[in-house]
């Protein structure tokens, strides 16, 4: 602020994440896009909570303070799924664990508001999006309140929000109070109970958009109704609409309607309101036809305005085309930075996706629509890299996204696309609306192999391969070029029950990937293998599922080394369903759809230990569940058995609620004989 003249900032930025000026990171673009708007931005990293001093570093901000946890949530950030402290931090120097609060937002919320009393704070970034409204906390085993009431911040910013940010960040300068700015997309606030836009909005319950409990009986439509005599008071003539002013006059009244979720102290104690609560707000998630929803917290409503607009190409281009150093602050020195190592070669081409994966929190953040950078933009940042980045090779680790395979795929018709409520374009099956064409990734693939310097690209990011499979020479040119030897691709699980529950294909979509992927590894003379993830104690998940799928593993030669058990994140379908037993993916009239539950840490472990079956320090707990199922015939030294007799003075399983010796911790993602490049939870 010396250097630069500056005796105050306008905006100051407060992250759980060390500061990397990179376009991977929220808090280095949010703070571009802003100076590039003008505003004088301040930053302030990892800071110490335990008192509200560190905020007081950069001087009292002129329009507001900006709050988030970081690239992740905290708690996942800190704990794996079997509720331990995780020993590392990929987001600080040196790795090192304990540099940021449990619940991040809420207490560097906190510590703002007692630095300087009056300076407004807005929350956002993928914590407080995740937990925008009454969310069940697996660490806390219980639903808490929306993060906005518990940080008692005026604004909550949730999903991409570089829109929603400079919109409100030239009102505030403006001299528009924050209070006064409730019409943003993309954004949360309290209101006093029964507070509306205007007064000829109206009130929706939820349950008429879907009905939860009781099914109510249909009426008669041959019932006989009162006969009437023609102008009669009360009768109108009758009028067909066009269909053009019909479809103007509903879009208008959707826009002008707020849908009422239960209310926080009715979804904490009823489960299937719990997961009507998340199925509404799931079916209300397309910007294109989404309506505000308000979900009672006490005396006080929780707004919530529908999702904002995609970035469009061009948009997209601007922000990741922002001066960024590409690289940790200087004050870190040569401190190793995990998660900055991990993407410092790799370009994001995209965003969203259109999965809907039921325990992925992508699109509950990002949204289903693909938003994609031009070929331009994406060249011009690759030869950013080599010109700019320190210790570039030659090899582009990656050229992705959520997923690898989504640039520029979309419905093929926008109007389609605005009055979709579907969760998932691609299950139970792909929509015949749905554009698969993956030229223009091969396009672009092709084209950055070209740029001089490059020498080799490999795509790290998830592949989705119902979706290739679709585009063979897609496959061809992937495999050819692209794969350094192993490729991570997420089967999840190989057994209808848990897959219908996560939304996923059934396995014979990945044997048919399998199939293409072999056949041009052949024919391009190269050995390589898949990499397969799969998720334990998903809900939905029986023992006899994953003894099924242990013997899939088995037959098909695969010994995965690292294996994670479900973890319910804040707001995923799948969390819904922990915390409820009901499935939000079907009507819960008459209570709804029970949903096996993995709750218990005994059996929680044996299902990780199913994943692990070749590993010596889980046969004891395999043997004594397979006794227990009546499967003893797969203990015994053969090819055929599953897991060896016990040797003498072998021990037996542990009955503690540690893990079983040898077994990894439930943070990361599993991988063939080795770890995987990219984990979930930094995804």
């Amino acid at each position: 602020m010396d250097a630069l003249g500056w005796a105050y900032c306008d905006v100051v930025l407060v992250t759980g994440d060390a500061y990397i000026d990179h376009p991977s990171f929220g808090m280095a673009l949010v703070g571009r896009l802003l100076e590039a708007r003008g505003y004088r931005v301040g930053i302030i990293s990892q800071p110490d909570w335990r008192s509200a001093e560190p905020w007081r570093a950069l001087g009292r901000p002129r329009l507001y303070f900006g709050v988030t946890a970081g690239n992740m949530d905290s708690m996942v950030n800190r704990y794996t799924s079997d509720r331990k402290i995780r020993s590392d931090d990929a987001y600080t120097p040196g790795g090192a664990a304990g540099r940021r609060p449990d619940r991040a937002v809420v207490v560097y919320a906190q510590r703002a508001r007692e630095a300087y009393a009056g300076v407004p704070v807005v929350i956002g970034s993928i914590e407080a999006s995740l937990r925008r409204i009454a969310h069940y906390d697996y660490w806390s085993d219980k639903v808490r309140r929306s993060v906005l009431a518990d940080a008692k911040a005026e604004l909550l910013i949730y999903g991409n929000a570089e829109r929603a940010l400079v919109t409100l960040t030239d009102r505030l300068a403006a001299g528009e109070p924050i209070d006064a700015i409730r019409d943003l997309r993309g954004t949360a606030f309290m209101a006093p109970r029964g507070w509306r836009p205007a007064a000829d909005w109206a009130e929706i319950d939820s349950t008429e958009v879907d009905r939860p409990g009781p099914l109510a009986p249909h009426p008669d439509p041959y019932a006989a109704e009162p006969a009437r005599a023609p102008g009669a008071p009360g009768e109108q003539p009758i009028r067909l609409e066009p269909a053009a002013e019909r479809v103007a006059r509903r879009r208008a009244e959707r826009a002008r309607s707020v849908v009422r979720l239960p209310a926080y102290e009715a979804v904490v104690d009823d489960p299937v309101r719990y997961a009507h609560a998340s199925r509404t707000l799931h079916l209300e998630s397309n910007p294109g036809n989404a309506r505000a929803l308000v979900q009672g917290h006490g005396d006080r409503d929780l707004w919530l305005n529908p999702p904002p607009l995609p970035l469009d190409t061009e948009e997209m281009d601007f922000v990741y085309g922002l001066p960024y150093a590409r690289r940790p602050h200087p004050s870190y020195g040569e401190a190793h930075i995990p998660a900055w190592e991990m993407i410092k070669f790799s370009v994001n081409i995209m965003r969203g996706c259109f999965g809907g994966c039921t325990f992925c929190s992508i699109t509950e953040h990002e949204g289903r629509i693909i938003q994609s950078r031009s070929e331009a933009s994406i060249l011009r940042e690759i030869e950013d890299i080599r010109d700019r980045t320190p210790g570039f090779a030659g090899t582009i680790t990656d050229l992705g996204g959520p997923t690898a395979n989504m640039y520029r795929l979309a419905c093929k018709d926008p109007a389609i696309e605005r009055a979709c409520r579907r969760l998932s374009c691609v299950y139970p099956g792909i929509c015949e609306n749905l554009g698969t064409d993956h030229g223009p990734l091969t396009a672009l693939y092709r084209k950055v192999r070209q740029v001089p310097g490059v020498k080799r690209v490999t795509i790290g990011s998830g592949l989705r391969y119902d979706l290739a499979v679709r585009d063979p020479e897609y496959v061809r040119e992937l495999v050819t070029h692209h794969v350094s030897g192993l490729l991570k691709i997420a089967p999840e699980h190989t057994e209808d029950g848990p897959l219908s529950k996560m939304m996923k294909p059934g396995i014979g979509s990945f044997e048919a990937f399998r199939e293409l992927f072999e056949r041009f590894s052949k024919a391009a003379g190269k050995k390589q293998h898949l990499v397969p993830y799969f998720i334990a104690a998903h809900p939905g998940t029986s023992d006899e599922d994953m003894l099924n799928l242990a013997l899939w593993l088995k037959a098909n030669g695969f010994r995965v080394d690292q294996v994670q058990n479900f973890l319910p994140t804040p707001m995923a379908l799948a969390t819904a369903m922990w915390a409820s037993g009901r499935n939000p993916l079907k009507s819960l009239r008459r209570g709804g759809e029970a949903v096996t539950i993995v709750r218990g840490g005994r059996q929680r472990r044996l299902h990780k230990a199913f994943l692990r079956y070749h590993d010596p320090d889980n046969w004891p707990l395999l043997r004594e569940a397979l006794r227990r199922m009546g499967r003893a015939d797969l203990i015994g030294n053969a090819p055929r058995h599953l897991v060896p007799r016990a040797r003498a003075g072998e021990a037996p399983p542990p009955r503690r609620g540690a893990a079983p010796v040898g077994a990894r911790g439930g943070g990361a993602r599993p991988a063939l004989n080795g770890p995987s490049r990219r984990t979930r939870r930094q995804r």
